[in-house]
């Protein structure tokens, strides 16, 4: 079971890997660099959210870290867990979204996070959860495949079926019901991971939080001096109105955020800066924006045949 020391230990690496991901970005950019403000929550706790507006690459960028703690647990958490009623908990974690300028660079997210409850005379209730997705515009196969790759070999040193499971997770998960569509091509996603002991269970968290540079930086590299057009930049903005109506539905960070009394300019720090909704817009069929929901945003084992 965690103790003091542990639950420090995963603090600093979350603070640790929000630094290493802020630098990486900073240098992709080029230009931008990301303002710090430290924030404090009333209920307990607090948090260090990044952002990066405007740069030569992101549009917008966030990196947030939060570690909240208190003793009421919200609906999001007890309604599955009933468990955690009446326990006072900690939860604490690092949440990345990157709104890249170009069209044709994806949007990618990623996520590892902590969890905690305790009370006393019962042993304490934790897990660890995160992952990591991409939402491309325009999508090409080659990185799919290579996001989808890194993801598997994060994953090998755990157990074969680990990557086809929580895959197959992130599918569900970042699915929109109302849409019936995919948010993007998926890669990764857990949740309440506890199995395998804390020491096996944070090094698996400690791979995937390491493990987003590597899936993301070198699809930035192929892509971000590709040319676009208005039309392709419109394009991406509707495109990013899937993402702001899965956020704002069905994220479970968000909710448990927001019924957690969480600072919400740092919780909402994922949305993108310009998003449209265009009445019953449909694209044409055989363009590259049709090809987009068609080909590209339907679940399928992006490693079939792939070594």
């Amino acid at each position: 079971m965690p103790d003091a020391n542990a639950v420090a230990a995963v603090q600093d690496y979350l603070m640790g890997l929000q630094d290493r991901i802020c630098t990486a970005l900073e240098v992709a950019d080029g230009s931008g660099r990301f303002a710090e403000e430290l924030w404090d929550r009333p209920a307990g706790g607090g948090g260090r959210s990044r952002i990066l507006e405007k740069g030569g690459l992101l549009e917008k960028g966030g990196v947030g870290f939060s570690h909240v703690f208190g003793d009421g647990m919200p609906p999001s958490a007890t309604a599955h867990r009933p468990e955690l009623a009446g326990r006072h908990f900690q939860a604490m974690g690092v949440s990345l979204v990157m709104h890249p300028e170009n069209p044709h660079v994806p949007t990618s997210h990623a996520n590892v996070r902590f969890f905690i409850a305790e009370k006393a005379d019962a042993d304490p209730v934790w897990w660890f959860g995160g992952g990591f997705d991409l939402t491309p515009y325009y999508a090409v196969e080659e990185d799919c495949v290579h996001w989808h790759r890194v993801a598997r070999e994060a994953c090998e040193p755990f157990g074969a079926e680990v990557y086809p499971r929580y895959k197959a997770w992130c599918d569900e998960y970042f699915h929109l019901k109302h849409r019936q569509e995919q948010r993007g091509i998926g890669g990764l996603f857990f949740d309440d991971l506890n199995v395998w002991g804390f020491e096996r269970s944070f090094e698996f968290i400690r791979a995937i939080g390491d493990a987003y540079l590597e899936a993301y930086l070198p699809i930035i590299e192929r892509r971000r001096d590709a040319h676009f057009t208005a039309e392709q930049k419109a394009f991406q903005e509707y495109r990013r109105g899937r993402y702001v109506e899965f956020n704002l539905v069905y994220d479970r960070g968000t909710l448990f955020g927001l019924q957690t009394g969480g600072r919400t300019e740092s919780i909402l720090m994922s949305l993108p800066p310009v998003v449209r909704w265009d009445y019953n817009w449909q694209a044409e069929p055989g363009t590259p924006e049709a090809r987009l929901t068609d080909e590209f945003l339907v679940p399928r084992d992006w490693l079939k045949g792939v070594n």
